[in-house]
């Protein structure tokens, strides 16, 4: 391998070498949040030669984020954050295969995800979803890298790496209240200096040297610079294995019901069927329906008033993933009859090319 040109400045420590870039190329790493902590972690994976890297994140940019997602441009406000962050890897190290995953984590996918990679980072700022990245790392037996803010703190920690102290022996109230960045705010800086400490203990785990923040947890305060290490102890109790996560997290889901694209092209015309558009004013194509109403899914559920929970729905998106989710939404407030497109607008697009339909 040639390792003489971009990556020589870490090639020759001594730590790391030929071998250690080797090893860096071999690695697979899953990164579960591409918002804050997600964005400060990506480029520093990708430019030190990680091999690999999935992204899985089911949001779009908004201008908000740009405080401190600072990977996304202007520009990318309303595109898929995994395809923005994909597209800057692509620029910053042709050497990294990049996977984005457009979806939002569940215990339907967390397993056949998290088998597919060495180590798993969470970059989340929701509570539920850092139990279930936990509880998918100890399934898959993968050490899950921790990560959170609240203000001008922040904390990093590793853990389930060598079967060590995992996230529920820490935190074992899973029915604990959490505020996110949304609620209680965040300056950018704390999520660059955490995020730079997580991937410190990715790298260090694939190279094999230093010490990994396992059975530790540190607590790091931006406005005085101070820091701290708390020790925690395994709590066996706590263990969760296939046949507990499996009951826990697949029978309690919703069941979306969806309807293919071409299915949906002899009721374009039909009065007795809402089209819901859950995209952003400004995405492309339109789809001209009869019978539609745009409503963005940041602003649904706000905006439930605007919808008759008797009629029949068809909720559709870009692609058919924002559409899933305004229909779980939806079921939660008793809406019935009511149906995900398939591929959303661009597999309509597709199929009306050939049809004497405007879009």
């Amino acid at each position: 391998m040639n390792t003489s040109s971009r990556y020589n400045r870490q090639v020759i420590l001594s730590e790391i070498g030929e071998n250690g870039q080797y090893k860096l190329l071999k690695s697979k790493v899953l990164i579960i949040g591409a918002g804050g902590l997600g964005t400060a972690i990506l480029p520093y994976l990708a430019a030190a030669g990680v091999g690999e890297i999935g992204i899985v994140d089911d949001d779009v940019v908004e201008l908000s984020n740009l405080q401190r997602q600072v990977i996304y441009k202007s520009s990318s406000v309303a595109k898929y954050k995994v395809d923005e962050a994909k597209a800057m890897i692509a620029e910053l190290n042709p050497d990294v295969k990049v996977n984005a995953v457009a979806e939002k984590l569940s215990g339907k996918n967390a397993i056949a995800l998290f088998e597919k990679y060495d180590i798993i980072v969470d970059a989340t700022d929701n509570l539920q979803i850092k139990y279930l990245i936990n509880d998918a790392c100890q399934v898959t037996n993968k050490p899950m890298v921790y990560g959170s803010i609240f203000r001008f703190q922040g904390q990093v920690s590793v853990f389930n790496y060598q079967n060590g102290p995992t996230y529920r022996c820490l935190y074992p109230d899973e029915n604990s209240s959490s505020v996110n960045c949304t609620d209680a705010g965040v300056i950018g800086i704390s999520v660059g200096i955490i995020g730079l400490l997580q991937a410190n203990e990715v790298i260090k785990m694939i190279l094999e040297t230093g010490e990994i923040l396992s059975g530790k947890i540190l607590v790091y305060n931006i406005l005085n610079n101070e820091q701290q290490k708390y020790d925690f102890e395994k709590n066996s109790s706590f263990l969760i294995d296939k046949i507990v996560f499996e009951k826990k997290y697949k029978i309690v889901e919703n069941i979306v019901n969806e309807i293919d694209a071409e299915a949906v092209l002899n009721e374009m015309d039909s009065e007795e069927i809402l089209f819901l558009d859950v995209r952003n004013e400004n995405e492309r194509p339109k789809i001209n329906f009869k019978n539609k109403i745009q409503i963005p899914l940041m602003n649904l559920e706000n905006e439930l008033e605007k919808l008759n929970s008797t009629q029949t729905i068809y909720v559709y998106c870009q692609s058919g993933i924002r559409s899933k989710m305004a229909v779980e939404l939806l079921q939660k407030h008793q809406f019935k009859n009511i149906k995900s497109i398939v591929g959303g607008a661009l597999a309509l697009k597709e199929l009306l090319k050939g049809e004497r339909i405007k879009i």
